[in-house]
């Protein structure tokens, strides 16, 4: 499921235990992620999914499950 894989990138560039990352988890008030952050985090599933993620999208990917639905739509 895209979800493991999402949640373990973002354990990884963050520094984090994976398991306390939920589909609800905000990037930036429950992840403490700041924005170079997720610029690198967004590079990281791009690379990852074989994607691009258009800028203009940036401002809706708020939560986890944000990022998985987007990967899952596209």
């Amino acid at each position: 499921m895209k979800f493991e894989k999402v949640r373990d990138i973002i354990a990884k560039q963050l520094d984090l235990d994976a398991d306390i990352i939920t589909m609800e988890s905000k990037l930036v008030e429950d992840l403490k992620a700041d924005s170079l952050d997720v610029v690198e985090l967004i590079m990281d599933l791009e690379q990852e999914f074989d994607i691009e993620i258009p800028d203009e999208e940036l401002p809706k990917v708020r939560t986890v499950g944000d990022i998985v639905e987007y990967l899952e739509g596209n």
